[in-house]
């Protein structure tokens, strides 16, 4: 692993905090002046320039394995709390715009005509939404948390709640020190984390932008233990407990009787 390394990989999944980390590389590759490259596995790979530093992302870590083999590599990768994606999914699924989010409009075969928007949205008790959701787009995203390596050394791994807490950007500095950040560049860097961070220029509500609004409601961690219905728990615990295990959120499954017997529909989509 090279000490300076020219190809700097960011790399996150749904509802784990990408519209920050969007943000953040976005402006900061761009004020810069370091090219960025959204990579698709081994696509568009051809485009990475072959001398100079560039930022390479995906937004579900979509990265292939001789991408991140590479010595001159470093990267940042962020997981979140499996059960906090569950419900941020849930709620932003129900009022997700076309622009950006197509997938969730068009017309299912298998959900009688309905997109997955418009079905999510006529399920009428919340335990049928986050069933729903649990099965579907949420799996996606846990089976791509689950699939990623965590070993590799070039890579830096981070929790979204973690990050969450680092209000005094250390932990962020460190961060940019691993990238290879420095000088006015990581000065610049760290002003842009803290510009875009929910502690930080966006704290209030009336200074996020409507997208950032759209996916973000309060950002905190382990919503779960206040939103998420033990009836969903227990299901949850049968068929995914063992990736909270996995993912070193939990040690067994006595979580579940941290949940609430039951939760107001409401107070999940606020």
């Amino acid at each position: 692993m090279t000490d300076t390394p020219r190809l700097i990989a960011v790399g996150t999944h749904h509802k784990t905090g990408t519209v920050w980390l969007r943000r953040v590389f976005n402006i900061g590759s761009d004020t810069l002046n370091i090219p960025r490259i959204r990579v698709n596995g081994p696509r568009r790979e051809d485009q990475i320039p072959a001398t100079g530093r560039a930022v390479v992302v995906n937004w579900d870590s979509a990265f292939s394995d001789a991408l991140l083999a590479r010595d001159d590599l470093r990267g940042l990768h962020m997981i979140r709390d499996p059960r906090d994606v569950l419900i941020s999914g849930m709620r932003y699924h129900q009022i997700a715009p076309e622009a950006g989010e197509k997938a969730l409009h068009v017309p299912r075969k298998e959900l009688n005509g309905q997109s997955y928007q418009q079905h999510l949205k006529s399920l009428e008790t919340l335990h049928e939404k986050m069933l729903f959701e649990m099965q579907n787009m949420h799996l996606r995203t846990l089976n791509q948390m689950t699939a990623w390596r965590y070993d590799r050394p070039n890579i830096h791994e981070v929790r979204y709640e973690d990050l969450m807490q680092d209000q005094d950007c250390a932990m962020f500095a460190n961060i940019l020190d691993f990238l290879g950040f420095t000088g006015t560049d990581k000065d610049t860097m760290l002003d842009i984390y803290w510009a875009n961070s929910l502690f930080g220029g966006m704290k209030e509500k009336s200074d996020r932008p409507r997208r950032v609004s759209l996916h973000i409601q309060s950002g905190e961690a382990a919503q779960w233990t206040t939103k998420l219905p033990r009836s969903v728990a227990e299901i949850y615990a049968k068929h995914h407990g063992q990736a909270l295990i996995d993912l070193g959120y939990e040690t067994d499954m006595n979580w579940i009787s941290r949940c609430p017997e039951s939760v107001d529909l409401v107070a999940t989509t606020s």
